[in-house]
């Protein structure tokens, strides 16, 4: 009897040495932020469920050296955000980026085919800049979205707190206010140093100097627990950022059932369920592994 042989990438691969190339770990790394050891974590947990071999680099370093890190080989996957291929390919200005089936079918496509990453199946969730209201003062002005939050803002109702980078960046603040009609005064906002959304959080729920809005992350986690109201962005001013796992072509070809144990997770990553994983690293201070188990466990 002829055993067929498994064929990964266009490249005939005999068992045995299929077999060889599963006992190499698969380095699995993240950013260092508290979302991306969480979803770092989701994936290590999964993979080692599944019994692939993996070696933990989680929680690495920022976006470049995680990138630079898996182009040259050094790690084999990490979760990363759809949008940011914007700024991988310098084509920010491609409306592809502004919806999430758009945007994932072209960083897929692009990286495939520049540098033999494979992004598989991102979560229905997007982490993109925002901007969230204390709910006091959104019931009181009936503030749901961007369009009532511009009127306020014309009308000094509002005063909010944010980074340099989200004030001064075209595609922040100057962005939703090119697409709804108005500015914000700049004399009515509180520059915070660096870019820690946490500490814009706190200044509104807080009242910290009369702060009453704040920039934010869609998937912060400390949304619900602070009571601040997300202003939808009807007209997709920002660019989606849909976490998914990237992997090299080549490591996938050793580890074909990854896919498989990444996507039910992923899948079940819904902004809800983000947020509230997040809050629980976060704001209860629990471990990201442990939380990663625990939904883990939950979801079966």
């Amino acid at each position: 009897m002829i055993r067929r042989r498994a064929v990964f990438a266009g490249v005939a691969m005999a068992p045995a040495t299929r077999a060889l190339a599963q006992t190499r770990p698969l380095v699995v790394a993240s950013k260092t932020d508290a979302e991306g050891g969480l979803l770092g974590n989701l994936i290590l947990l999964a993979l080692e469920s599944g019994g692939v071999a993996v070696t933990s680099r989680l929680q690495l370093g920022p976006t470049r050296v995680l990138r630079t890190a898996l182009l040259s080989g050094d790690i084999d996957l990490y979760p990363e955000y759809t949008g940011n291929g914007a700024f991988f390919f310098d084509r920010q200005g491609d409306p592809a980026w502004h919806d999430a089936a758009a945007g994932y079918a072209l960083i897929r496509r692009l990286d495939d085919t520049a540098n033999r990453i494979v992004w598989l199946p991102p979560a229905p969730a997007d982490n993109t800049w925002a901007i969230a209201v204390r709910r006091d003062v959104a019931e009181r002005l009936a503030l749901r979205d961007m369009a009532g939050f511009a009127r306020a803002a014309d009308a000094g109702h509002l005063r909010l707190a944010a980074s340099a980078e989200f004030v001064e960046s075209p595609a922040a603040l100057p962005a939703f206010e090119s697409a709804y009609d108005f500015l914000f005064p700049r004399g009515r906002i509180v520059m915070l140093p660096g870019g820690d959304t946490s500490a814009t959080m706190r200044a509104a729920a807080e009242r910290m100097g009369g702060v009453d809005c704040a920039m934010v992350y869609s998937t912060d986690g400390a949304l619900s627990v602070l009571d601040l109201v997300v202003m939808t962005d009807e007209n997709r001013v920002q660019m989606v950022f849909q976490p998914a796992p990237v992997i090299r072509a080549d490591a996938l070809s050793r580890f074909p059932m990854i896919p498989g144990l990444l996507a039910p997770v992923f899948a079940r990553l819904d902004l809800a369920a983000l947020r509230r994983l997040n809050a629980l690293v976060t704001v209860e201070g629990r471990p990201p592994r442990a939380v990663a188990q625990a939904f883990l466990s939950g979801a079966g």
